[in-house]
């Protein structure tokens, strides 16, 4: 019989399952160094696929491991043969795209590292490649992976490292007969990431925000000579006209400018600090410096005793980085980071405004929010008159947004204060304490600033409660007799206590609200960095045409004007079409949620109250309404805080371990000085 030409000599290896996985006798069987490229990565996905095996167990893969070094090197025409199949392959694809770019993005793009990951998940990945790290990441698909290939002994690793050794290919082979493919491999690997590092240094983005002294010392000017010194030092050595105190000496001045030049680079922060944080530039910032870290391990692979174990750990880190490279969970961990860190910043200047320290603090505080809770009282009066036109639900949503957000503007422009505009702000404050809390005195720092929010937070809540209710039954009784009317009917009024009433979903609502609070801190985070980031202050300041049109003065007032506000402008603004619009959005979709805001929510039900007179006293459906302010403004404060709180948590880098040590420092406080949450000491007077 004739073989069909097109026929490979050797049969498809299927990719396995465990419910098809072959026996290392068929594997190594169907090794064939003659078959094409698909093949023999086919054959390798099914070694190291039952070198892992179905159990969890490093030891295990790493016995598994040891009997195929024993069978292989116990018939030599076998180890012939896969060393033969092992530089075949190796010619086939490029392995310092491996060590030298595997897990670095090649942008800051949500979207498009989204569709890339859920491609990964979703849809098969073909063998037929040429790229070293599209095989690896077929080779090392499971999360287990790392940890056999870091749990392989040394005689182990130093069996396969004898049987896969091969001469080096290129231009290196006439020159210097002794080098191996791995150490050419990681000398290209180190220069490729040298470049990188180079290149990223001298991007004028990190180039203009570096320090002066960083930027006066250079250290990535000389960086790649630095490498091509430390490499001719090495293959002198290689070829026997070297010297190992020169070779020492090289290594040790390169090491030294990766660390200037990671230190250079870190200057940066200290710029974004002040004016304004760019993700793309953290994104940056941050591939560089694992570019860095990874050329100190490719070093270690090439330098480090022994190098056996050394390029093991390597291989076990690249399993790792493409578990992360492939999640879903990670790419958002990384995404909402690099979002705290643009937001936390810009939150925490002008959350120091709203905590208060001394008596005379808290009692401007009351003050304050006294204030606030009466405008609020107007913003009350001026919600049920929109509710009196009879407009339908999106246009009743939007002028009600327009409504809160002038209200919530004039409150800021006047300097008053609204509770629960408090604990978005205020949360990225004091997790700006936390940079450093190794020490026990810090941590009490810290655990002092909660129970100043908290006072802070008890204070406004009751000035504008305070303040919002009897004042909504004065212009309640005022319209009454002005015009004969009441601000609510008593059908209005007896659906402002259904609304409320504790037996409801009034508390879910309350909780929904305390979200929208911590939306609107992003929002004003995120508006303030691009105004502090594009530098618009100094553009009002000093661009001629605008000089020219305000004068030279008044450009300078309506700078530092801008500078001030704009970060509450889009809070107040974003705040008030949130709690006006979204009801109506969510009405039209079915989903029935509604806002409750702790202020807005007393001065309607002084409304209704006002509305159905002195025998209102005796309904129980007042009381049930009147239960449920309380625990709308805890759900209002915590939520809000807490999502903040958290948000600036991960922008400092805060572990779990970390979150641990705070929360019982705070729970300890709150056992020893309960009173210390309410008011402050005589001594802060």
């Amino acid at each position: 019989m004739t073989q069909d030409p097109h026929t490979p000599a050797t049969a498809p290896i299927a990719l396995p399952d465990h419910s098809r996985r072959l026996d290392l006798s068929a594997i190594l069987q169907a090794m064939d160094p003659d078959a094409d490229q698909v093949h023999r990565h086919l054959w390798l996905i099914a070694l190291l696929d039952w070198i892992r095996g179905d159990d969890a167990s490093p030891e295990n893969a790493s016995a598994r491991m040891e009997v195929f070094l024993d069978v292989v090197e116990a018939r030599p025409e076998m180890a012939v043969r896969l060393q033969i199949w092992w530089r075949t392959l190796i010619e086939s694809v490029d392995g310092t795209t491996l060590l030298s770019d595997y897990g670095f993005a090649s942008r800051n793009a949500f979207v498009s590292e989204f569709v890339e990951r859920l491609h990964y998940k979703l849809l098969p990945v073909s063998p037929e490649t040429s790229d070293a790290s599209e095989l690896f990441t077929l080779v090392m698909p499971s999360a287990r992976d790392s940890h056999w290939l870091a749990a392989l002994p040394e005689p182990s690793l130093q069996r396969l490292g004898r049987l896969l050794t091969a001469p080096a290919i290129g231009h290196h082979v006439q020159a210097y007969p002794d080098l191996t493919y791995w150490q050419n491999t990681l000398l290209e690997a180190i220069n490729f990431c040298t470049s990188q590092i180079r290149a990223a240094g001298f991007s004028p983005e990190i180039r203009l925000r570096m320090s002066a002294p960083a930027l006066e010392a250079s250290p990535f000017h000389t960086l790649s000579a630095d490498f091509d010194a430390l490499r001719d030092a090495w293959l002198a050595q290689l070829d026997g006209g070297g010297s190992g105190e020169a070779l020492e000496q090289t290594v040790r001045h390169f090491r030294a400018k990766l660390d200037a030049c990671r230190h250079a680079a870190a200057t940066v922060y200290t710029h974004l600090d002040a004016h304004g944080i760019s993700v793309d530039l953290v994104f940056r910032l941050r591939q560089l410096r694992e570019r860095v870290l990874r050329i100190r391990a490719l070093l270690d692979c090439l330098l480090g005793e022994p190098t056996h174990v050394n390029t093991a750990l390597l291989f076990s880190h690249l399993a790792s980085v493409g578990q992360y490279q492939r999640s879903l969970r990670a790419l958002f961990s990384h995404s909402t980071s690099l979002l705290a860190a643009k937001v936390a910043e810009r939150s925490s200047e002008v959350g120091e405004h709203y905590i208060t320290r001394t008596r005379s603090q808290y009692r401007g505080m009351l003050r304050s929010a006294a204030g606030g809770g009466a405008l609020t009282a107007v913003t009350t009066f001026l919600k049920f008159a929109i509710m009196a036109v009879g407009l339908t639900a999106f246009w009743f949503g939007f002028w009600s947004g327009v409504m809160y957000a002038a209200s919530f503007v004039l409150i800021q422009l006047m300097h008053f204060t609204l509770a629960t505009k408090q604990p978005a702000m205020t949360a990225p404050a004091m997790a700006a304490k936390l940079r450093d809390f190794s020490d026990a005195s810090a941590l009490q720092e810290f655990v002092d600033e909660v129970t100043h929010l908290v006072r802070s937070q008890v204070a406004a809540v009751l000035g504008n409660v305070v303040v919002v209710f009897p004042l909504v039954l004065l212009i309640s009784g005022a319209m009454q007799l002005l015009s004969g009317k009441p601000m609510v009917t008593a059908a209005e009024a007896a659906h402002v206590f259904h609304s409320l009433t504790l037996l409801g979903p009034c508390l879910l609502f309350a909780a929904f609200t305390g979200v929208l609070l911590f939306a609107a801190s992003i929002i004003a985070g995120w508006v303030e960095n691009w105004f502090v980031l594009h530098r618009l202050d100094s553009a009002i300041r000093y661009n001629p045409h605008v000089t020219r049109r305000l004068g030279v003065a008044r450009a300078d007032r309506w700078a530092h004007f801008m500078r001030n506000n704009v970060s509450g402008f889009a809070s107040n603004i974003s705040l008030g079409f949130l709690l006006g619009l979204l009801p109506a959005i969510f009405g039209f979709l079915g989903l029935g949620l509604d806002v409750r805001h702790v202020t807005l929510s007393t001065g309607q039900l002084a409304a209704a109250c006002a509305s159905l007179g002195w025998d209102v006293v005796r309904n129980p459906d007042l009381w049930w309404a009147a239960a449920s302010i309380p625990f709308i403004g805890v759900l209002n404060l915590g939520v809000s805080f807490y999502l903040a709180f958290n948000v600036a948590l991960q922008a400092h880098s805060v572990t779990g371990l970390g979150r641990v040590r705070i929360r019982r420092a705070v729970l300890e406080r709150l056992r020893q000085a309960p009173m210390s949450f309410l008011r402050p000491a005589r001594e802060e007077g």
